[in-house]
């Protein structure tokens, strides 16, 4: 009896100094009150991250569905009309391709507000817990202020790519499928934008990693629509204003070539003479062709021109060839 006496008053008071222990204010902030603020600041983290992700996202897809049904042309232009009914499509090609290069920009911005978010979110959830349990952030707060200053510093071309690769792409200075010249002799069709780096591939194969921040300037031949120019060389024994009829005519023959018809936009333009040497003049001529088709066109107008000014007795400098022919004997 005396035993079981003893057992129930150890456990009697083993009760009352755990339910002391309990009742002191110090356990019940660090058991009780915190933890759930904690939570709370976890949960409302969470809510927001996703809430904003959302929002992002339906906001990009809004915007990406905005525009997906394009003009239709043929509605306004004369159907009867081939040459208008090619136009049409043309217009509608040309529209499409850059309704892609949107989206696709769309997309990357979205990524690029997302990750923001992200950011913002967990750095004022892991900032609130740190003040809930009582550590000063504000040494914190001005540490990573020094810290992100040095790093500033010691990383001012990553963050000068970065920033550079966002503006580029809120103005929408080029992208994939795009050729483009960005200075220093590196010129070719972008295979991927970042927003540090943008990839290039040149006509010979190579493949370049350009960083943002470098790229001082860019011109993009692939923006809209694009021109291609030929220069022919016409020897100064022929009839200037016949060899310009036949080099028209012959540009205008060559862009129906079903290899280019459907990159074509406008009729050929002859722009005169360009150049007037001792042995030869020069006479350009320019059609208007979808984006990045130019010297597709280009090519197929030179061959032309030189078959026709051959068939026509037009004759380009030294049609013989440069030599040192043997001088005739006394």
């Amino acid at each position: 009896m005396t035993t079981a006496t003893t057992e129930q008053s150890s456990i009697d008071a083993a009760v009352e100094s755990f339910s002391s222990w309990q009742e002191q204010p110090t356990v019940q902030v660090w058991l009780v009150e915190r933890p759930i603020q904690i939570a709370i600041i976890l949960l409302v983290a969470t809510v927001a991250h996703w809430l904003l992700r959302r929002l992002i996202d339906r906001l990009a897809k809004h915007n990406v569905d905005s525009n997906k049904k394009l003009p239709n042309f043929a509605s306004v232009l004369n159907r009867k009309q081939k040459v208008d009914e090619e136009a049409s499509e043309q217009k509608a090609a040309l529209l499409a391709a850059q309704e892609q290069r949107r989206q696709a920009r769309v997309r990357t911005l979205s990524d690029v507000g997302k990750s923001a978010v992200s950011i913002l979110v967990w750095s004022w959830a892991v900032i609130s817990i740190l003040s809930t349990l009582g550590i000063n952030v504000a040494p914190i707060i001005a540490s990573a202020g020094v810290a992100g200053v040095a790093l500033g510093f010691g990383a001012q071309s990553l963050v000068k790519d970065f920033v550079s690769g966002i503006f580029m792409l809120l103005e929408d200075q080029y992208g994939v499928g795009d050729t483009i010249d960005v200075g220093d002799g590196v010129s070719g069709t972008v295979e991927e934008v970042t927003l540090r780096v943008t990839t290039l591939r040149d006509i010979d194969g190579t493949l370049w990693y350009v960083r943002n921040g470098e790229i001082l300037r860019v011109g993009n031949f692939s923006d809209e629509y694009s021109i291609a120019r030929i220069q022919v060389p016409v020897g100064l024994s022929n009839d200037a204003e016949r060899a310009a009829d036949v080099i028209l005519a012959s540009a205008a023959q060559a862009v129906t070539d079903p290899s280019i018809a459907d990159a074509v936009l406008n009729e050929p333009v002859f722009n005169g003479i360009t150049d007037l040497a001792t042995d030869h003049l020069s006479m350009r001529l320019s059609v208007e062709t979808r984006p990045g088709q130019q010297w597709a066109v280009q090519r197929v107008l030179l061959i032309h021109a030189l078959r026709d000014m051959q068939a026509a007795g037009i004759t380009t400098p030294y049609p013989h060839g440069v030599g040192i022919h043997e001088l005739p004997r006394d």
